[in-house]
């Protein structure tokens, strides 16, 4: 990249990536975040005018539809906000020839696998969520081949937000104990560390189609829980322990299916970004409080 200010438009104000750059930006890029209040996913038109009047270099587009569960009874949503939106964006990129970064989910993926799934692994989502994303990620690669990105992630947190690590934060404090499922693995990753690997990703002259970005190492959710309360206690910001008992998906009914293992193979974004243990950029995090 060169001195001169780069112009990056963030699509998803609300959203805890959104905040995560906005807050490691570096002084040569310029930003305009936008979401909800500037513009509606059902009336593109607005959306249209604000790529046109900022003349962005670069979209990221952190927006997206979460809701898990709620996905199940709401498809419309979902798609709406996961693969439609990443449509009309796709598109604009190719013609404007703007670079676009679409951020997706390990839940693309069944869990089959008992090794860390590729880039080049086949997605085959069980849920309505995982099977949105995988449609936006084809709107990219098929829109805009000559420009566009998939990064996908997974087990996304930050203090800000709807997250495990605020959940737990707040269960801890009010409940005596928790049941937490033990047989779903992936890689918790922090949402700074994923902003700082995307701003050093738009340095690249280049990118490849899609990228992995993950904490480094896996657990369940029940390890993550346990390392939660380990290294909020320490910090300060529990005044007790409660008891933590691991449990089986079957026990913790949801109205989605989710992967029993969808650790990401990041292997391809090590020379770009150095990828530190989930537990340490969990340490930091927490004690920067």
């Amino acid at each position: 990249m060169t001195s001169s200010l780069k112009k990056v438009l963030i699509i998803g104000r609300k959203g805890q990536l959104a905040q995560a750059l906005l807050a490691t930006k570096k002084a040569n890029i310029e930003v305009l975040v936008v979401g909800s209040n500037e513009f509606d996913v059902t009336q593109l038109g607005t959306l249209r005018s604000i790529i046109n009047q900022f003349k962005p270099e670069v979209i990221i587009n952190a927006a997206a539809y979460t809701a898990v569960d709620l996905a199940e009874s709401n498809p419309e949503r979902a798609y709406l906000i996961n693969a439609d939106l990443v449509t009309f964006l796709a598109k604009i990129c190719q013609l404007q020839r703007i670079r676009f970064i679409q951020l997706s989910t390990d839940y693309v993926f069944d869990g089959e696998q008992q090794t860390p799934y590729t880039v080049g692994d086949l997605p085959k989502p069980l849920n309505v969520y995982g099977a949105s994303k995988r449609a936006g990620e084809m709107a990219v690669l098929t829109h805009c081949p000559d420009f566009g990105s998939v990064v996908r992630t997974s087990w996304l947190y930050s203090l800000c937000g709807n997250n495990f690590l605020l959940t737990m934060l707040r269960l801890m404090q009010e409940r005596p104990a928790l049941e937490i499922v033990n047989d779903q693995v992936g890689s918790p990753t922090s949402a700074i560390t994923l902003a700082d690997f995307l701003w050093s990703l738009i340095d690249l002259p280049n990118w490849l189609p899609i990228y992995h970005f993950s904490g480094q190492g896996q657990g369940s959710w029940f390890d993550f829980a346990v390392e939660i309360q380990h290294v909020a206690h320490s910090a300060g910001l529990l005044s007790y322990l409660i008891p933590i008992k691991p449990i089986c998906s079957a026990q913790f009914h949801t109205a989605a299916i989710r992967p029993c293992y969808s650790v990401l193979d990041c292997s391809g974004s090590n020379g770009i970004y150095h990828m530190r243990p989930w537990q340490e950029t969990l340490n930091v995090l927490l004690n920067s409080q």
